[in-house]
């Protein structure tokens, strides 16, 4: 079974940036569509990004377009998420996702995903 892992989190300063990652050990996660979801307390999952299987279209929210990445590794076993210029807003657990079927234009509607990770904290503060 798929089970998605994030790694990366962490408390940074506004302004500074992190990478977090997307993997799935024995899962080369190139055939599938994967999403980056966040949630901070008392509020909804946002969709942030998402990326096809093989990094032809990528789709980005309003609210992190400009300042986050999404992208492949060269192997197809990782995916990434950079976030620059972090400010207090993007505090979270931050979440990976998997919608099997990586041919079709991704989404950041969370019901498209069929297999989340169990999320990896950021905290922005000074």
């Amino acid at each position: 079974q798929l089970q998605l892992a994030e790694t990366g989190g962490g408390s940074v300063q506004p302004g500074e940036s992190l990478t977090l990652a997307c993997s799935a050990p024995g899962f080369e996660l190139g055939y599938y569509t994967i999403g980056w979801f966040r949630q901070a307390p008392g509020k909804e999952r946002e969709g942030l990004a998402c990326v096809n299987h093989d990094e032809t279209g990528t789709l980005y929210a309003d609210s992190v377009k400009g300042r986050f990445t999404i992208s492949r590794d060269g192997a197809k076993r990782t995916v990434y998420l950079q976030m620059n210029s972090l400010t207090t807003d993007d505090t979270a657990d931050y979440f990976c996702a998997a919608d099997l079927d990586g041919f079709r234009s991704c989404d950041l509607n969370s019901f498209r995903y069929e297999y989340w990770g169990r999320g990896n904290h950021v905290a922005v503060s000074s």
